[in-house]
Parts: structure tokens; C-alpha cells; sequence
């Protein structure tokens, strides 16, 4: 399927929004969150710290009145300076951010947008990595697509196994801490994938401007089936 029937699949996948965290929070509570290299208040701030860059995400959502931040698809960010795992090379520094990033408290539930089968799940460990991961397969009208939700907490998947079946709106996960999660403030990252070229329990959430062009067809925009912006 090519990268414009994919993306206007997803667009109709549903008539309702889809959802991975509780489906009563309303749009209204989702606050758009920029961490863009073009943010100009982020430059008066250590971002590389933790709890610098947790109370500014805080602050965002506390100032619209929302609860949920979101945000970060094809978004350029200087956050990933901090780890050799995006920067071991200059030349193929990786800062674009391929997801949506939903920054919301520890432990909150994640659910499943549709109906799915767990195809992997891993503990990516390096510092800046997801941490704990889990990538659902779903084949809705013969079309077979993967979605994958980084930064979990561990207890989640000690229960797991591939091929188990997880059912639209059932929770399956919830969100780890800086301890377990790559030392990020707490946030889920949601990426829907067409070709999983072999990963498993893993899959590039972040690329170089180099390889741009193959990551945005293969990861559209999840916000095709989230429509969080309205």
C-alpha cells in the first residue's frame, strides 16, 4: 500500500477519535506541547535535565488548564544532545521525533486503540531509550499495520507474550517513570509503523534528516487516528 493510501486508511479507520489513554478525557484537556528547536523558551533552559524539562511540560498543561501534554511528530529537538544513543555521530545525528509524545503522570493507564495482538516487547535500556516497550500488530480490513508505546513501566511485562490478543479499549500498560523510562519525565510515546523491517520490541522513534523521507512514509502521523488538534 502506497504512503497516500496508508495515511487515508488511517484518516477513516474509525469515525470516533481513537484513544490510548482513558476515553473520557476530552480534546479540550490536551494541551499542545512544542519541543522544537524553534522554541524559544527552551533555550533559557538545561532541557538535558529531567526535572527542568518536567516542570516546564508541567507548567504548559497547568497554564491551558489541561491534563495531558501532546505533541512532537516530524518535530526537529535538542533534548537528544544529552545521549551518545542519538549522537554517536555527527553526521548522522538523530533529533526528529517520529511520534506523538503524551506526557502524563506515572503509572497512568495506557489503552489499546484497537484490536490488536502483542507482536514484541523488550526493555530498551540505553540512557534517552524507551525503556520498557511494547509493539502491537493489527490487521484491520486486511490492511496490517504495528503500533508502538515506549517508555512503560517494567510490571507490565513480565505478563506479556507474543501473539496474546488485546481487545479495542482494553488497558494493557502503564506509564514508567525516569527510573525505568530512559530518564524522561513521564510520557507515553505512541508510533504507528507500516514496515517493521525485522525490529522487535523496538523500532526508531527518532531519525536524521538524512533517512527523513523513508520514516515519515513508514511512521505517518499518529494524529490521523488520534485528531487530538481538533
Amino acid at each position: 500500500m502506497s504512503s497516500t493510501h496508508f495515511q487515508e486508511f488511517l484518516k477513516h479507520i474509525s469515525p470516533k477519535p481513537l484513544r490510548v489513554l482513558h476515553p473520557e478525557i476530552p480534546n479540550s484537556k490536551y494541551i499542545s506541547i512544542d519541543l522544537s528547536e524553534d522554541n524559544k523558551q527552551l533555550k533559557d533552559l538545561d532541557v538535558s535535565k529531567t526535572e527542568v524539562l518536567q516542570n516546564y511540560i508541567e507548567s504548559q498543561i497547568h497554564q491551558h488548564n489541561g491534563l495531558v501534554g501532546y505533541g512532537g511528530y516530524n518535530e526537529v529537538r535538542t533534548i537528544y544532545k544529552r545521549s551518545q544513543h542519538f549522537n554517536n555521530n555527527e553526521a548522522t545525528e538523530r533529533n526528529i521525533h517520529l511520534g506523538v509524545d503524551l506526557w502524563v503522570a506515572a503509572e497512568t493507564p495506557i489503552y489499546c486503540p484497537l484490536d490488536a495482538t502483542v507482536h514484541s516487547f523488550k526493555n530498551n535500556t540505553n540512557f534517552g531509550d524507551y525503556g520498557p516497550t511494547i509493539i502491537l500488530k493489527h490487521n484491520i480490513n486486511d490492511v496490517e499495520f504495528y503500533t508502538l508505546y515506549g517508555h512503560l513501566s517494567l510490571a507490565f511485562l513480565e505478563n506479556l507474550e507474543a501473539g496474546k490478543h488485546i481487545r479495542q479499549g482494553e488497558p494493557f500498560a502503564t506509564l514508567g517513570d525516569a527510573t525505568v523510562n530512559g530518564n524522561y519525565p513521564p510520557h507515553l510515546h505512541f508510533q504507528i509503523i507500516k514496515d517493521l523491517q525485522g525490529y522487535e520490541g523496538d523500532y526508531p522513534g527518532v531519525c536524521n534528516k538524512k533517512d527523513l523521507e523513508f520514516y515519515l512514509d513508514n511512521c505517518p502521523n499518529p494524529e490521523l487516528v488520534l485528531r487530538l488538534g481538533g
